[in-house]
């Protein structure tokens, strides 16, 4: 099977994962497309095909050299985000992009006016969607490429390589990917996320990451007779979203500039919910970040009375960079194979986190290498074949310079 036939065929699988969900995987739609994919890794006849339970899908490719080599493995999650539609998703094609609005469905335009990284693509071919969905590429491109990759080492046994092993799951989306993945099943010496971006993309930096739930309690009365008695919810959420700093917030930041992000807020004049994001790069800034919300809520609680305001507070991940800086050959070795198969590489501290920061906190080393996806989370999402191309050649290349990592 071709790489974009065997994508295509992938998106058209509703696998959004879910936040409101207490399941695993969150939503059962997930395991439909689990299922599809556990036994097309059976057909192509790979070792160790397993998927458990909860949609942790494990396979193997055996090595064909006869010196002891590192295992090393590949991974993608098969979730898609909830930020846009992800149903009845029509991928389509258009070749030989050569510059200019893409029509995606009538009234619906991919302009490089607003999508400037459109334009570094002419003369690829592009898969988008009709504009009323997502695409999927995040990260159903990833999961392609490591199969793939897969097929060529399989059917090319001229190309030495150790054990390899691959990885799909589930959750990804929602910060839970790697909550339930079992690194000893697994059995790397080192790992690789196939979750990036665009062309070149490596990452191993990511955010510090934690999830504030703010709980404001308030007190309903008449409004008619209300003075003195009625504590507002509505208007104490306001009150507490002001105190966040204008100019810490998503929408005004960038490179290693941390911040806050109101997810969602639901309120009535009896009670109000915030949820926040809060991120940072800085593990010392990340804390302080923390202690800033709970002391907003202090705030409120000496103007309002005990009680007010209630933080729920978790951490969710935690930058990679630490368990990467004492295994920097998993980088070196990813740096060499995008040399030799041509591709510059852009190493950036991503703005958000993936599957590899948490399980390299786990004890797998696993830093993340572009799969393709540009827009990702929303309509106007893309990806290159010709990008997708590249993954497979850079996968294929890290397994053959691992197998002589020992020499």
């Amino acid at each position: 099977m071709e790489l974009t036939e065997r994508f295509i065929n992938y998106t058209k699988y509703d696998t959004q994962s879910s936040e409101d969900s207490d399941s695993v995987p969150s939503t059962a739609k997930q395991l439909e497309f689990a299922k599809y994919l556990t036994k097309e890794l059976e057909d192509e006849n790979f070792s160790d095909v397993e998927m458990d339970d909860m949609g942790y899908i494990y396979a193997t490719l055996k090595g064909n050299v006869k010196i002891k080599t590192p295992t090393i493995g590949f991974i993608s999650h098969y979730d898609t985000s909830t930020d846009a539609c992800g149903k009845n998703i029509k991928a389509r094609v258009v070749r030989n992009y050569q510059g200019g609005d893409i029509e995606l469905s009538p009234g619906i335009i991919s302009s490089p006016q607003k999508f400037p990284e459109l334009l570094a693509h002419k003369g690829e071919d592009l898969i988008v969607s009709d504009g009323t969905t997502l695409l999927g590429a995040d990260d159903k491109a990833g999961v392609a490429e490591i199969v793939q990759a897969m097929c060529y080492l399989r059917d090319h046994p001229e190309i030495d390589h150790g054990d390899i092993r691959i990885a799909f799951n589930p959750d990804e989306e929602i910060g839970m990917g790697a909550r339930h993945f079992d690194v000893k099943k697994f059995g790397c010496d080192w790992a690789y996320t196939m979750d990036g971006g665009d062309l070149g993309d490596l990452e191993y930096e990511n955010f510090n990451a934690a999830a504030a739930r703010v709980h404001i309690k308030g007190v309903s009365v008449h409004t008619g007779y209300a003075k003195g008695k009625m504590i507002n919810a509505n208007r104490l959420a306001c009150e507490f979203n002001a105190m966040i700093p204008e100019n810490e917030v998503p929408e005004t930041t960038e490179g290693y500039q941390g911040f806050y992000h109101l997810l969602s807020m639901k309120s009535r004049t009896e009670e109000a919910t915030l949820n926040y994001l809060i991120r940072d790069h800085d593990t010392q800034k990340f804390k302080d970040r923390k202690n800033f919300i709970l002391n907003c809520a202090k705030k409120l609680n000496q103007k309002y009375g005990t009680g007010t305001c209630i933080i729920d507070m978790k951490d969710q991940y935690y930058n990679m960079k630490e368990k990467i800086n004492t295994n920097m050959h998993v980088i070196e070795i990813v740096l060499r194979a995008m040399q030799q198969v041509g591709i510059p590489p852009k190493v950036e501290a991503v703005r958000g986190g993936t599957d590899g920061a948490q399980l390299s906190f786990r004890g797998l080393p696993c830093p993340n290498i572009f799969a393709g996806s540009v827009e990702m989370h929303g309509n106007h999402e893309f990806v290159s074949v010709q990008v997708m191309e590249k993954a497979v050649q850079t996968i294929i290349k890290i397994c053959e310079i691992a197998a002589k990592y020992n020499e």
